[in-house]
């Protein structure tokens, strides 16, 4: 087995297949028992963030005769004797959906409730803060259709957060004192599932959607004949009597709960019973809009899989603006539709998008069931877009690629190859230890089986492709990882990369593991994390066993093979590496950074640049060669090989031809990796003192220097000339100037109007004459928010304009330094502002979502001119391109895009 490089111990033990799971935004979250642990990657060892699951109540469906218990739809439920919830699926949804800009985490129990989770990034606490109960949401719509046993209902949209939820929350506010009231007059017994693996024995149900409309009218239900689901397993029973002798003691008065049949009350409970949540990549308006949306314009879809066999869609929307002062930003929820997918639980769910780049994606939705089959469903992007206004169905069934098997399906993996857009690929593992493997080309749908591998000796409990569809990982409960390959249509098994670039942080939690319950890839698709659980027998009693139930290991993989055939020679030799993985770390390390060049994928290169830097202890120039070459096949569009000063001189003078993302990759690896010596704060005061070091390596570093200081000056640039012609074009529109909530707007034009006088000689043409046209508006800019001349927020005193980093104030004694917006340039305030985690700089105004989408100088003429100034402002760093956050303390956990 290959070496890890880091790994951290866990409090409590998985049990579930899919524990673990890893964020666009570069956390990871584990399901382990009663506790989801997040953690972040680059410091594993460090603060954590927790999400602790409690007992939750049960829900008033009915009740049922106390001769009806020991029946054969609910006895399995009479027997259990599950006493605490735990996880028993989690998912992170796209960036975009918190209210920081990041992730929203869906927590699936073991009760079958589903709850949405967000970082307390303003509350200085570890514990996640609940964004809403789902499971109470789909309670009140199944009551009001109910239970599908109507034909047509009269509901009203009650899933939308804001003003207009407060009847809602009261609501459940009066039904949660309700429940209390009949919990005490009428037993109750909870269920949690006993396996995911059983297989339900449920009445054939029509397949159907149901569509809710979010006006006041009536929502059609199609095919609304749910029929008697007999599950065998139920989220909780609600009896007659207390005693269980006498079963013809009447029901309580002041119990309000119809009496029903066993096998309703079986199916009701089946419904409201989750078992799997999985969200859906990030659906646009516009297919090339920037990595983190805003304003609606994009949406994700969260689907929840139940025992009945039925998978409920939620459409959850981006807020209208991010804040990282406050956390109560509402969210927009709302239930879309409800897929019967199979008869039987739905035991695993995966989702893909077609397409990416065209105007309306297809979407693909995977879900697989205890009986054995998977079936495979179609919908298109605008659709979804539009669901809640509109009564037609929205997914189509494309293929029942397996049929009813006695062997039910445990996980499923989904993804679309880089090299063809119009293709899948499907992994389905199974509870007998073998997985196969399926493509499709959507146009004809042609579904081929490429074969079923009898790779494990239990229960598949992880599937995760990587580096788009070449390399695929399975993890079992036999606790073996192994990797794969695809080329030329067939899957090869290979070996985990044993030599590591360096271990970062060796640890000393035993090798001693029984089992594997997960496997995901990091963003850069260069590690993968997997959790184990312990071998109890195999621990120390006395100091290993009570605190250790399971880990989570990193193991690198940029030395994997992806070409089985690859002689390719290596230029450096490293002691202890083969020459091989040599060649295969170059290789997979320029895929990943060419993938990041696309505006659409966010900026999260910390497995790059960590491994860069391993690299870096021994064989620096190795790092210089990678870096180099990049930049030569990128950025001149040759793989010439030419000197690393011709490459990065030629290149400095042709930055007004390289888009803005290639910009913010250039500045992330020179502040990171080749500059990784010198702090960021000397950076970005232009290094005054550099030249006096008489330190060989710092001579060597001052080309990488002088590119790194004229690519921002090119992104400043740029920045300044899209805030002059916004403004002017505001003006000769005789527009109104505002910062309507998550709308940019030009401020701080003064302070750029200072800046350009200042580096009057070294600025574009174009820039000069948008400054002298703009000091023509002097009476109507002093009327906006930009003023000249700064105060400080301690002292009074004036704040002059002396750089677009920081300021000094004239105040008595040394005066006060404070930051300067890295957006506006203007004194950031003393509340909370925004932080980039590479370059160290603030931000209190952000920049426009054109500024990271420009392929190059952009013509501010046509600008200025134009009429359409509504542009949206995007919380990502205009030098780097990584999300933005608040700068946390030390002892609380955030994530590290770097």
């Amino acid at each position: 087995m290959a070496s890890r490089f880091q790994a951290a111990a866990l409090a409590a033990a998985p049990s579930y297949p899919n524990a673990i799971a890893w964020s666009e935004e570069n956390l990871i979250a584990v399901a382990s028992g009663h506790l989801v642990t997040i953690l972040n990657p680059a410091l594993p060892l460090g603060p954590r963030g927790i999400i602790t699951i409690e007992t939750g109540e049960p829900f008033p469906i009915g009740v049922v005769d106390k001769d009806d218990l020991f029946s054969a739809s609910l006895l399995p439920t009479s027997l259990s004797r599950d006493i605490r919830p735990c996880v028993g699926s989690i998912s992170w949804s796209p960036l975009g959906l918190a209210p920081n800009s990041g992730c929203l985490l869906a927590v699936c129990t073991t009760e079958g409730r589903v709850k949405l989770y967000h970082q307390p990034f303003s509350d200085f606490r570890a514990e996640w803060i609940e964004v809403m109960d789902l499971s109470n949401r789909l309670y009140f719509y199944l009551k009001s259709i109910g239970f599908g046993e109507l034909e047509v209902c009269s509901w009203k949209d009650s899933t939308e957060l804001g003003a207009e939820n407060r009847c809602t929350d009261d609501a459940l506010e009066k039904e949660h004192k309700r429940r209390k009231l009949d919990a005490s007059n009428i037993q109750c017994c909870r269920v949690s599932r006993t396996s995911r693996m059983q297989n339900s024995k449920d009445d054939k149900a029509s397949s159907s959607i149901y569509t809710e409309m979010e006006e006041e009218e009536l929502p059609i239900v199609r095919k609304t004949d749910f029929g008697l689901l007999k599950e065998r397993n139920s989220k909780q029973i609600i009896s007659r009597g207390k005693s269980k002798v006498n079963s013809s003691e009447k029901i309580p008065e002041n119990c309000t709960l119809p009496l029903i049949s066993a096998d309703k009350y079986a199916a009701r409970s089946a419904m409201l019973s989750s078992l799997v949540v999985s969200w859906s990549p990030a659906l646009q308006l516009l297919p090339n809009c920037c990595s983190v949306p805003q304003n609606g314009s994009s949406i994700s879809i969260l689907a929840v899989g139940g025992k009945s066999g039925a998978v409920s869609l939620w459409k959850v929307s981006v807020p209208e603006c991010y804040s990282v002062e406050v956390s109560s930003i509402p969210t927009t929820v709302t239930i879309v539709g409800i897929l019967q997918a199979h008869t039987s639980w739905i035991t695993t769910i995966s989702w893909a998008l077609l397409d990416s780049e065209s105007s309306n994606p297809r979407v693909l939705l995977a879900t697989g069931s205890s009986d054995g089959s998977v079936k495979i469903w179609l919908a298109y992007n605008e659709q979804l877009l539009n669901l809640g206004e509109t009564n037609q169905a929205s997914f189509s069934l494309l293929k029942e690629v397996v049929t009813v098997d006695i062997v039910p399906v445990s996980v499923i993996s989904l993804t679309v190859p880089a090299q063809s857009t119009n293709k899948m690929l499907l992994a389905i593992g199974k509870g007998s230890g073998s997985f196969e493997v399926w493509t499709c080309g959507i146009s004809n749908s042609d579904f081929k089986k490429f074969g079923s591998y009898h790779a494990h000796d239990h229960v598949v409990t992880g599937l995760a492709w990587a580096l788009h569809g070449r390399s695929l990982y399975s993890c079992s409960q036999d606790n073996f990882v192994r990797s794969w390959i695809m080329s030329e249509d067939v899957l090869y098994e290979v070996p985990i990369p044993s030599n590591t670039p360096r271990l970062r942080s060796p640890t000393e939690l035993p090798d001693a593991f029984a089992s594997c319950f997960g496997v995901a890839v990091s963003p850069g698709n260069l590690v993968i994390a997997m959790v184990r659980n312990f071998d109890k027998d195999l621990l120390d009693p006395m100091y290993q066993k009570r605190a250790h139930k399971a880990a989570v290991e990193f193991f690198w993989t940029g030395a994997q093979e992806v070409c089985v055939w690859s002689n390719d020679s290596p230029i450096f030799v490293i002691p202890g590496f083969p020459k091989k993985e040599l060649v295969c770390w170059e290789a997979n390390m320029l895929w990943s950074l060419k993938h990041y060049e696309h505006p659409n994928k966010p900026l999260v290169v910390w497995d790059i640049i960590a491994a860069l830097l391993a690299f870096k202890h021994s064989v620096g120039e190795y790092v210089q060669h990678i870096l180099v070459k990049w930049l030569s096949i990128s950025y001149l569009g040759s793989d010439m090989d030419l000197t690393s000063k011709k490459v990065l001189s030629h290149i400095s003078r042709s930055l007004s031809n390289i888009s803005s993302r290639r910009l913010q990759l250039l500045n992330i690896f020179c502040r990171r990796v080749m500059l990784s010596e010198l702090k960021a704060d000397d950076i970005n005061s232009k290094l005054q003192n550099l030249e006096e070091l008489h330190c060989i390596e710092n001579k060597k570093l001052m080309m990488w220097i002088e590119l790194l200081l004229s690519s921002e000056r090119e992104l400043r640039e740029r920045l300044v000339g899209l805030s002059f012609s916004a403004f002017v074009s505001l003006i000769s529109n005789l527009a109104t100037i505002s910062s309507q909530s998550g709308n940019w707007s030009a401020v701080g034009i003064a302070q750029m109007e200072q800046w350009v006088a200042l580096n009057h000689d070294g600025v574009r043409d174009q820039l000069r004459v948008l400054a002298s046209e703009i000091g023509k508006y002097k009476d109507r800019l002093q009327s906006s928010t930009s003023v000249a001349m700064e105060q400080c927020c301690y002292c009074s005193a004036s704040f002059p304009f002396e750089s677009p980093e920081v300021g000094f104030c004239q105040g008595a004694g040394q005066g006060h330094k404070l930051a300067r917006c890295a957006v506006s340039m203007e004194i950031c305030p003393p509340t909370p502002v925004w932080f980039c985690k590479c370059c160290h700089r603030r931000i209190s105004r952000l920049a426009p979502e054109t500024l990271f989408t420009l392929p190059g100088y952009p013509d501010l003429k046509s600008l200025t001119n134009s009429r359409d100034v509504k542009l949206s402002s995007k919380p990502l760093c205009p030098f780097c391109g990584i999300l933005l956050q608040r700068l946390q303390p030390d002892f609380l956990l955030s994530p590290s895009p770097v």
